[in-house]
């Protein structure tokens, strides 16, 4: 019959208490005896037993001291963090009991480790991303106010020169406030709030930011959209998601293009699909555009710092939403963003 440690460690405590009990017994019984037959075979007895008692105790002692040293060795691989630490799971002992919770806590102090590695990971990739955001307009400023300080120009140069600053100022104040949005979305700090409100106006608000460039590249957009189709989402972010793949459509569409926006409302979500015929991206790039500062190498001479589709993935994503992307290099692309009904 199996038992566990547990039960074990009982049942040679009460031996021992027992066997004790026997000895006392026998001692009184000698004292009142007079009998030395009987003296002598309760003294055979009070030895023997004596004998089962110290090989009890050697055992018990035994069994300590393994317990003690397993338990030392298993902690010691733990602090070190050592890649496999054994552990015995097949058995009911108290031995494996304690160390299925060691395991335990072995596990989740491993899952941290790896988590803060992870994060230390990111935050190194972080600092080196904004690094290089950040190095060429600042070189730019540096390098036109030393030309305005040192040269002698026409005032018509000079206004150049100071448009030109005020073009990577502008990025600048455009990396910061897009690291500020990403690092309160991240943060939790900002909170979405989705409301039931009309999809068109949402998405109004997003195409009234990005007509002006728009018509300067003379690209045709057209929407189909109910006026009255209520969505339960966060408009003011909701319309941030969209803006920034609107403003990608017509950032990377050629001129006289063109960009459809349609909605459509399924059982569950409702989608919006955007779709340009700009260049299109390539199948092995498709999962890449939606990582921080993630830029095509083709397009680097366009206006952008790669935060964009980011932050749209971010704010739907925190909707129990998603984005779909389906494109071919010269044959345009579909952004479907899915936002849930209720």
């Amino acid at each position: 019959m199996f038992y566990s440690s547990s039960s074990k460690g009982i049942y040679i405590s009460w031996a021992v208490l027992w066997i004790f009990t026997f000895i006392c017994f026998c001692c009184v019984t000698f004292q009142i005896t007079e009998k030395w037959s009987l003296r002598l075979l309760l003294l055979g007895f009070a030895g023997l037993f004596q004998f089962i008692a110290l090989l009890a105790v050697v055992a018990l002692r035994r069994k300590i001291v393994y317990f003690s040293e397993s338990m030392s060795v298993c902690l010691d691989n733990m602090i070190k963090g050592s890649e496999e630490v054994h552990f015995n799971l097949e058995t009911e002992t108290l031995m494996a009991k304690l160390q299925i919770k060691l395991k335990r806590l072995y596990d989740i102090m491993k899952n941290n480790s790896n988590k803060n590695m992870s994060e230390k990971i990111a935050i190194q990739r972080l600092v080196s991303d904004i690094s290089h955001q950040v190095k060429t307009p600042i070189a730019n400023i540096k390098m036109y106010n030393t030309i305005l300080r040192e040269r002698s120009m026409s005032w018509k140069k000079q206004q150049e020169f100071l448009k030109s600053c005020d073009i990577q100022i502008n990025k600048l104040d455009f990396l910061l406030q897009s690291m500020v949005k990403m690092s309160r979305l991240e943060t939790g700090v900002l909170q979405i709030c989705p409301k039931l409100y009309p999809i068109y106006d949402t998405l109004a608000e997003a195409l009234g930011e990005v007509l002006v460039n728009a018509e300067k590249k003379n690209i045709h957009i057209s929407v189909q959209c109910d006026p009255l189709l209520v969505v339960n989402h966060d408009k003011k972010w909701t319309s941030e998601a969209l803006y920034n793949i609107l403003d990608n459509a017509v950032k990377y569409t050629q001129e006289d293009g063109s960009i459809e926006i349609k909605v459509d409302k399924w059982e569950f979500y409702t989608k919006v699909d955007i779709k340009d015929t700009g260049k299109g991206i390539c199948e092995k790039n498709q999962g890449a555009i939606f990582k921080r500062f993630y830029r095509e190498p083709e397009v680097h001479d366009e206006e952008g710092i790669g935060i964009g589709l980011y932050l749209s993935r971010e704010i739907i994503t925190l909707q129990k939403g998603y984005i779909q992307v389906k494109s071919k290099p010269g044959h345009g692309s579909i952004f479907s963003v899915f936002i849930p009904n209720h």
